[in-house]
């Protein structure tokens, strides 16, 4: 029974991991890597002090998937991001996946 529990607990993990790379599949696939990484500020602000920012925000993903679909200028200086070319359903899968860098 116990190795059942730690068989589960493996293939969360797995389930987790796997999410994880396919949204940032997602993020490179649509060129979101170009002006962004996750640990180090390029263009535009580090993933991780986005996630970082909006830490304990309950209305964080929604707002960064908004930005993510229109575009924004301001928040991290004065270089626009331009709108891009994802679905509402992206939008929303880049955002959470940000937000959960640590």
């Amino acid at each position: 029974m116990k190795s059942a529990h730690l068989s589960l607990l493996a293939l969360g993990g797995l389930l987790l991991l796997g999410n994880a790379q396919a949204d940032e599949a997602l993020a490179k696939a649509k060129n979101c890597m170009s002006c962004h990484q996750v640990a180090v500020k390029v263009l535009g602000p580090a993933y991780k002090d986005v996630a970082a920012k909006y830490k304990g925000d309950a209305g964080a993903v929604d707002k960064l998937a908004a930005k993510i679909k229109a575009g924004g200028k301001g928040v991290w200086g004065e270089v626009p991001m331009p709108p891009n070319n994802v679905t509402p359903d992206e939008a929303k899968k880049l955002a959470t996946w940000v937000l959960s860098l640590k």
